[in-house]
């Protein structure tokens, strides 16, 4: 694996100046696109993204949590309620843990009201991450890993990179092997997640998370210090930051949200 002295420092990325700047070029994109059509979201007086903003200020800020009942019937009230919700107010205080399920649920709630009139909802899975097209007039599942919030945003950007054709393919279209991947498999896997991997990042500073590359290979049998997979990865996401027109669609809708709703202050 790379080693943590070649490793780039993702969180000096898109800061306080690049972070107002991508918010006003998305902010701008949407605008237009309100005035186009009138089944866009209106960021700013959307009653679902501010009840989104205040539950997330409220799980960043509170160190311990207590029952919330609002935040609970709000949930139910959407038809999503997840069986964690229940438990991470039941027991009267936070956990690391429960705090980051809540989170999760968030998110789900979240992608679920962006994409609405997509026919796709993201999906909490009870194992390894898959996506499977809308079929039977059911709507197209982005399943995640064992509820991780890191592994929703993961799954997201690769929805976000797939175009129109992909999407209707299982899985994208994309072959997977399992860790313990040749070296040829290894180089295949790691151009093909460039891009994903970048948006991820983006994700997950947009919602002043931490991001880490993954290059999901940690049982390789072969040297893998000459791999740039960390620094492509790196500038890409400089990429997108100076052309954010080169951004995915649905990526910039997403990316604008996070950016919109995940504020501290």
């Amino acid at each position: 694996m790379i080693s943590s002295i070649t490793q780039p420092d993702f969180s000096s990325l898109l800061s306080s100046i690049e972070r107002k700047n991508l918010l006003s070029y998305l902010d701008e994109r949407q605008s237009k696109k309100i005035n186009l059509t009138d089944d866009s979201i209106n960021f700013e007086t959307d009653a679902q993204l501010k009840k989104r903003s205040s539950q997330w200020r409220y799980l960043v800020n509170q160190q311990s949590i207590h029952t919330s009942k609002a935040f609970i019937e709000d949930v139910k009230k959407c038809g999503t309620a997840q069986h964690n919700l229940a438990e991470f107010t039941s027991h009267g205080k936070s956990s690391a843990e429960n705090i980051e399920q809540a989170m999760t649920d968030w998110l789900i709630l979240l992608f679920n009201h962006l994409f609405k009139d997509k026919q796709v909802m993201l999906v909490r899975g009870v194992g390894e991450p898959e996506y499977f097209p809308a079929q039977d007039n059911q709507p197209a599942r982005i399943e995640f890993a064992h509820g991780f919030f890191a592994s929703a945003l993961h799954e997201l950007s690769h929805f976000c990179v797939a175009g129109p054709q992909r999407r209707l393919l299982p899985d994208f279209g994309y072959w997977y092997a399992a860790d313990g991947r040749s070296a040829a498999q290894q180089k295949a896997f790691e151009r093909v997640e460039i891009k994903p991997q970048a948006l991820e990042c983006l994700f997950n500073l947009a919602c002043r998370r931490p991001f880490q590359v993954s290059q999901d290979n940690l049982f390789a049998d072969f040297d893998t210090s000459a791999s740039t997979f960390a620094e492509d990865v790196y500038q890409q996401v400089q990429i997108y930051l100076k052309k954010p027109n080169t951004l995915p669609p649905d990526a910039k809708t997403l990316l604008h949200a996070l950016l919109t709703v995940c504020k501290t202050s």
